[in-house]
């Protein structure tokens, strides 16, 4: 990873390249560009503590990166888990070793509040970053079926 990048969590002041950067996550997944909807989102996440956002900070006030983590439980473990929603790093920055920090640090969080478990979902076209998350340890779970319900609103 280039030395002048640092992985800490993230700051009020970092609310307009979080969203940013955000903003491209979710083109990214194919969804139309909504700075204003990013910008919302981030704010209430963050505001209300309802998830952890991790961000790779350039020290030049742009960050290159993020991932959120959002607090659950798993009720067969009964102990508390994150869910890794979120993990972005900007085009000009990837291949650097940023997702890998920032899923390291990740990793050091969820292990410091006491969560038992880290879990995440992907694309099934995102070959390279199921790469990565297998070569830091992740296990595809093939047991299991995610399924969705849209419910309106």
């Amino acid at each position: 990873m280039n030395n002048s990048i640092s992985i800490r969590a993230f700051e009020p002041r970092d609310l307009r390249e979080t969203t940013r950067l955000f903003d491209l996550y979710r083109q990214f997944y194919e969804q139309g560009a909504d700075l204003a909807l990013a910008e919302r989102f981030i704010r209430a996440r963050t505001e209300t503590a309802e998830s952890i956002v991790l961000v790779a900070d350039r020290g030049d006030g742009s960050l290159a990166g993020f991932c959120q983590l959002y607090p659950s439980f798993c009720s067969v473990a009964a102990a508390p888990i994150y869910v890794l929603y979120d993990l972005f790093v900007d085009v000009p920055a990837r291949r650097h070793g940023i997702a890998q920090a920032l899923l390291e640090a990740a990793h050091e969080r969820a292990r410091a509040d006491g969560k038992v478990r880290m879990d995440l979902t992907t694309a099934k076209s995102n070959l390279k970053a199921q790469a990565l998350y297998e070569s830091m340890g992740w296990r595809r779970d093939d047991v299991f079926f995610t399924y969705t319900l849209d419910v309106g609103g």
